[in-house]
């Protein structure tokens, strides 16, 4: 029910929340999305954009709150981009992620599994295993460092993170410290990058020209004097623009790699490779998508969109023929890298421009048993459709950070014969919107 008086401000019964973690409700038919409100409650809020289809808005008083509201334990939550959900219970969020991955799936795919499997929940705090973190200046020019502002590209300047692993956020007031310091010595940094592993935490600079010996003198001393009395092991790399990370202080450290310990894997990568955020879901995630394949001794299999063999590698352990597809050459070569330093010598890897992908192409590849698709965000959708006779794989496994182009390329797969056999959930980004999830398709 919607209060529209003109002197003072609309209330609305909210019953949905959108892919972008905001309140979905109806005035006089057309739909409101409302920041801050939850299914089920009736607030008051202010319009920030009206367009033809649709209304954006703020919410500016909860006047029925819903019983799944809790305090944001964070205290930049109201103004940081990166959560979006703090507000909701934590077992909530996932619910709520459940129900708009299923909505995605009828109304863009108009396909359900046949089973729906219980969501894999993870931790809610401290999971991040790598992230980037904005660098500017503030009105009196003193470093400002964080997550971009919600719907803004304005920093917030923060001092913690509950979503950073309390080591790497322990030490952010120490970086804003070292910013102001180096920007004193006439550095310019753009943004940092944590990456945190059992072994290695690597603080990434990325500036915008190569220091100058002062400015290098100032990250040595910087990391002397703060990192080496951390009782983590560090190490400062340096990136300028867009060119490769190079290490660079200390020059003797560990090689960052995370584990895939089910499968005897260990995955070497450098700063700036794709990586899931995760770690923990991560090898839940690879273990699921391998008992789903069920790869036997002698089979082919293809892993599209590979990266640096997360699931390729694995897949080798069975004694398949693999072969890995990615779009970035950087990645295949350290793919080939992986397989190399752990034995595995029956997979090969490709690069392909996976997005352009045709029957033609596919054909070429020759035919595939079994195949794993862990596209981007845009999904696989080229892939799919230039699947044909005689080349469709007996199964797929498709890995998703998109339910939207998840539901599209099911719908495809389903009309091409495939049954949608089982498909669940993974919050592998808790406090945030994005819902991962996968599927299997069998040919019936």
């Amino acid at each position: 029910m919607m209060n529209t008086n003109p002197t003072r401000q609309p209330t609305a019964d909210v019953f949905s929340l959108d892919y972008e973690g905001r309140g979905v409700a109806r005035n006089q038919g057309k739909t409101v999305f409302i920041k801050g409100a939850l299914p089920g409650e009736t607030v008051a809020y202010r319009l920030i954009t009206e367009k033809k289809q649709f209304d954006e808005a703020q919410a500016t008083a909860i006047l029925r709150p819903s019983p799944q509201r809790v305090t944001p334990e964070c205290r930049y939550f109201e103004t940081c981009g990166g959560c979006v959900l703090q507000h909701i219970e934590p077992a909530a969020q996932v619910a709520l992620k459940q129900r708009i991955w299923e909505e995605q799936l009828q109304r863009i795919g108009k396909v359900r599994p046949q089973q729906i499997l219980p969501p894999i929940y993870g931790t809610p705090k401290h999971y991040r295993d790598r992230t980037r973190l904005s660098v500017g200046t503030d009105r009196q020019g003193l470093p400002v460092l964080g997550f971009r502002a919600k719907r803004s590209h304005q920093i917030v300047d923060i001092a913690e993170c509950l979503v950073l692993p309390e080591s790497v956020s322990a030490v952010l007031p120490d970086v804003k410290k070292l910013l102001r310091r180096f920007a004193e010595a006439g550095g310019k940094a753009s943004s940092v990058e944590f990456y945190r592993t059992d072994e290695i935490t690597v603080f990434n600079l990325i500036v915008e020209q190569r220091p100058s010996e002062k400015g290098l003198s100032v990250l040595k001393r910087w990391f002397d004097e703060t990192l080496s009395r951390r009782p983590e092991c560090w190490q400062i790399w340096l990136q300028q623009g867009k060119a490769a990370a190079q290490a660079f202080y200390p020059a003797e450290r560990p090689m960052l790699a995370y584990e895939l310990a089910e499968f005897g894997i260990r995955m070497p990568y450098r700063p700036g490779d794709f990586t899931q955020i995760n770690a923990d879901i991560n090898q839940i995630m690879v273990g699921r998508a391998l008992r789903w394949l069920d790869i036997q001794a002698g089979e082919k299999v293809a892993d599209l969109f590979c990266g640096l063999g997360n699931f390729t590698l694995p897949m080798a352990k069975s004694g398949a023929e693999v072969v890995g597809m990615e779009g970035s050459g950087v990645l295949v070569q350290r793919a080939e890298q992986n397989a190399a330093a752990n034995g595995c010598s029956n997979v090969r890897f490709q690069t392909a421009d996976l997005f352009e992908t045709t029957p033609q192409s596919l054909a070429a590849w020759g035919r595939f048993d079994k195949m794993l698709l862990d596209p981007p965000r845009s999904g696989a959708y080229a892939v799919v459709q230039a699947l044909h006779e005689p080349y469709l794989p007996q199964k797929i496994v498709y890995v998703s950070c998109n339910p939207a182009t998840f539901a599209r390329d099911a719908a495809v797969l389903v009309e091409k014969g495939y049954v949608f056999r089982a498909a669940g959930i993974m919050n592998m980004f808790a406090q945030t919107a994005h819902v991962e999830s996968m599927g299997i398709f069998e040919r019936a």
